[in-house]
This record gives structure tokens, sequence and C-alpha cells, in this order.
């Protein structure tokens, strides 16, 4: 009887050991190691494991990319760049409850009303539970066919069977090979059936979706090699205090990254918000110090956020700086120049900063927002509602350019809003706007002149 060969795989990145170790040398994840079989040499000779393809000249090479096929549904077509395109590989991640089944199962629908065969896929519910949301959702068509099965080779099969139009796989850490002896949601199993069913997919060109689990740190489980292997990366973001929902594109081989399409939760499933700025101003309080809104370009497409500052002395002997939404070394940063550079007092005073809504801002052109919301809510004086103001602040007080400054000023003025504090050296007036005061900025001095 052959004996069994075991190692240690990382279960963050999928760094492969001869012998435990406390801390992954790829990572610097610690205490993440697991012992795991490997399979034997002479078991992994399937054709489904390579192409058995031929050198070409790159002259002879096809290069039509084929025509994409749209999903019903305009938001997740503008984060994929304009819809689904034959044979590529979609990883989708999320928070548990966020909505990744719900939004499969109604873009499968929508596949599958336009006469189209489709193949969902899972290995963690019932089908009666499935049926149980669809009827919720509305989600009825002929042609949408569900499998209720975890073996990786079986799903291969009735997928050469069925020879479906686009293949669901909810989820894929639940999927296992029989090849292999390490248990299902492993680092091995994950590898090994995310590589068959992109060859699968590949080679058949029929797209597939794979639904990932995500750990606590936020990152999708599993190999980071799983990521590295699909052509799109999706992940579902949300805050179960809120009703939208925002898909995101992180890496997409056919269109841009860094694209989101807005949804609402409803009761029944995931409706689409195609105005995200009003969405996110509908609650704004007008006259309120410590609330400035910013625009925040999210792939190519603006969207006008609320930030809220709230300002008060402090007891105690180190001042709490708090913010949910943005990131919070910037804040801490942006604090110590408005203190050194107009004079604010703000070191013995509680710092909160919040985008409201909950959605996220990373990009530096909220910077100059920030600030402005900082110094409303500290000199208690609102600033005018109808005002939207941008810009990138520098250690030294100076106001910087940002990018794309005509779509986030047109953006603002189709939202109504009249006045705009914007940096120095972009302060051109973009051509087929409405008259719009806009005030160039220099340096924080001149943003305390102009802001109230």
């Amino acid at each position: 009887m052959k004996k069994s060969k075991t190692s240690f795989f990382c279960q963050h990145c999928g760094y492969m050991s001869p012998k435990w170790l406390g801390k992954c040398p790829s990572c610097n994840g610690w205490n993440c190691f697991a012992e795991e079989l490997v399979a034997a040499a002479d078991s992994v000779g399937s054709s489904e494991r390579f192409f058995d393809g031929k050198p070409l000249p790159i002259d002879e090479v096809p290069a039509t990319e084929g025509e994409r096929t749209p999903t019903g549904l305009d938001e997740v077509d503008r984060v994929l760049g304009g819809g689904i395109v034959a044979g590529s590989a979609i990883l989708i991640g999320g928070e548990p409850g966020i909505g990744k089944s719900t939004l499969m199962l109604q873009v499968m629908t929508n596949l599958a009303q336009g006469s189209r065969k489709v193949l969902y896929v899972s290995g963690e519910e019932s089908a009666a539970q499935i049926k149980l949301r669809a009827d919720r959702i509305g989600a009825q068509a002929r042609d949408l066919f569900l499998l209720i099965e975890v073996s990786l080779e079986k799903i291969l099969d009735q997928i050469k069977k069925i020879e479906p139009a686009i293949v669901v796989i909810d989820s894929i850490q639940t999927v296992y090979s029989a090849e292999l002896m390490s248990a299902p949601g492993s680092v091995g199993q994950v590898r090994e059936a995310s590589s068959r069913l992109i060859l699968a997919a590949k080679k058949s060109a029929v797209p597939v979706f794979l639904i990932g689990h995500v750990t606590k740190d936020g990152s999708i489980a599993g190999p980071k090699v799983l990521e590295h292997m699909v052509d799109t990366v999706l992940y579902f973001e949300g805050d179960s205090g809120h009703a939208y929902r925002i898909i995101r594109g992180i890496k997409n081989r056919f269109g841009p990254t860094n694209e989101i399409g807005v949804f609402e939760m409803r009761d029944r499933g995931l409706a689409e918000v195609p105005n995200p700025s009003a969405f996110f101003l509908a609650e704004r309080p007008e006259n309120a110090p410590g609330s400035v809104v910013v625009t925040s370009l999210e792939g190519t497409r603006p969207i006008l956020v609320e930030i809220q500052s709230l300002v008060s002395p402090s007891n105690l002997g180190m001042p709490r700086r708090t913010a949910i939404g943005v990131d919070h070394n910037r804040v801490s940063l942006l604090v110590a120049v408005l203190d050194k550079i107009c004079g604010l007092q703000l070191g013995g005073s509680d710092i909160f900063i919040n985008a409201a809504g909950g959605v996220r801002v990373d990009e530096p052109a909220v910077d100059l927002g920030i600030v402005s919301a900082m110094a409303s809510s500290f000199l208690d004086r609102p600033v005018d509602p109808r005002t939207v103001i941008l810009g990138e602040v520098g250690l030294t007080g100076e106001v910087r350019a940002v990018s794309q400054m005509e779509a986030r000023i047109k953006e603002a003025a189709r939202m109504g809003f009249t006045r705009c504090l914007i940096p120095k050296t972009s302060a051109a007036q973009p051509p087929g706007l409405p008259k719009m005061d806009i005030r160039p900025i220099r340096s924080l001095a001149e943003l305390l002149e102009n802001l109230f």
C-alpha cells in the first residue's frame, strides 16, 4: 500500500512547507498553517488538465473579443465592462448574507429569460431553499437549471451533458475533488476545483461565476492564487445597518477596474440605484455645522457623498480620533495640518469623521472636504448647503489638483449645486456647464476665507 504524503499549507496564501511554521514567509500571517494530504504524482494525468495547444505566430492569433452578453442589470454590466465575455471566469466575494446568491439568481434569471440555458450549482443550500428565494424575488425561468452537488467530477460531467451558456458555482469552497484527500474548503481543494472549472470554461467558451467566502479581514478565503487565476474579481460590499449594496470591480481583464454598481436591498431582491448621488444625499441635513458634500470618483462614475464631522472638547488625557468610511491615518494627518497651518487648536478635542450612508471613500480628492467639515464643526459655523468641496491637501497646507475635474463638477451641477471650491490649478470652467460659482483655492488659509 502506497504511503500517503502530507504537507503544510498556509490557509491565507497557499504557501506550502514540508513542516509546520508559526509565521508564513510569504504573507507574514501567524498560525495559519494546516496539514493536508498531497495527491500522488501518478493520479494527475487527466486530459482535462491541459489545453493541448500548439505554438502560433502572434500575428496569426485571432484577437476578436466576441460579443458581450448583457446580464439584464445595468449596474452589473457597468462593473463587468459592458457584459459577460465568453469563456471568462468571474470571482465574487462578500460577507455572509450580503446578497451574493440573490444577485446571481437574479442575473441567471434574466439570462434564462433571454432563451439561454444556464446552470446554477449550489453546494450550500437545498433545492427547496433556493426555490423559496426564487419565488420571493420572482426568479422564474424555464431554462434555469438547478444542481445540488459538491463533487467536482460530477459537476463537470453535468456541464458537458447540459451544455449551458453560463455556469454559477455557489460556492467554490464547498466543491471538492475525489483525487485529493484533503477536506473541502482547504487550500488544495479550492485550488484544484478552481483550476479545473476555469480550464473547462476556457476550452468550451462558457463563462463561469465562482462565489467565494471571505475571511474575517475581508479578503476572499483560500489561496491568494485564486484571484490571479480568474479574469475578474468582484467584491460585494455593504453594511447590515444600511439598505444599499455596492459591487466593486477589483480586477478585470476585459474592462476597467474600480468601477462600482449600487443596489438597494428590498423585499423582492436587489434593486438597481441609477442615481447613487441622490441616494446617498437623501437624508442630508441642511445648515448643520460639520456637514460637507464632496465628489468621489469610483472608476468612471462621480458620486456625491456627505462627509460629517464632530469636533468636541475632550476630558480624556488622549483625545479620541474615530474615522468611519475614510482612512484613519489620513484623518490624523489632516488634523495635524489644520492645527499647524490654520491655527485651530484641535489637540484637546475628540474628532469623529463619518462618510454618511455607510459608503467608503479612499481617494485623496476628499481631503479638502474632510478639512472643511472639521473646521465647520470646530467653529460651529455651517457651510452653504449648495457647495461642493474637492481637492487634495499636502503637508504644507497647499491644495493640489485631482483627476477628472470636469466630470466631478458636472455631477455636482446635475444635482443642483451652485458653488464649488476646487484647487487653483483646476480653476478652468468646464464647457457645457450651467454657470457655477467656482472658487479656486491655493492653500488652507484661502479655504477658511471662502468656506463660510
